[in-house]
């Protein structure tokens, strides 16, 4: 596999946790504690890398719920 593609490979993995993080988040409550970390700068990284996810989540939300192919689920 090439650089460029590793590269995108570990991209779309790092996207994906982050959404996953954003999806327990909702539906539980529970998230990082990102006030924990004390260097400003790797702070704000993991607040833009979560908040990626969470966008991410809104997409798919949307589409879910505006898809013909999903519907809400009983509870």
């Amino acid at each position: 596999m090439s650089m460029l593609g590793r590269l995108v490979h570990y991209g779309v993995d790092l996207v994906l946790v982050s959404t996953v993080m954003a999806g327990v988040k909702r539906s539980s409550g529970f998230g990082p504690k990102v006030e924990n970390i004390s260097d400003p700068t790797t702070r704000g990284l993991a607040e833009k890398y979560l908040g990626i996810g969470e966008r991410v989540f809104d997409v798919i939300q949307a589409s879910a719920v505006n898809s013909q192919y999903f519907k809400r689920g009983e509870k």
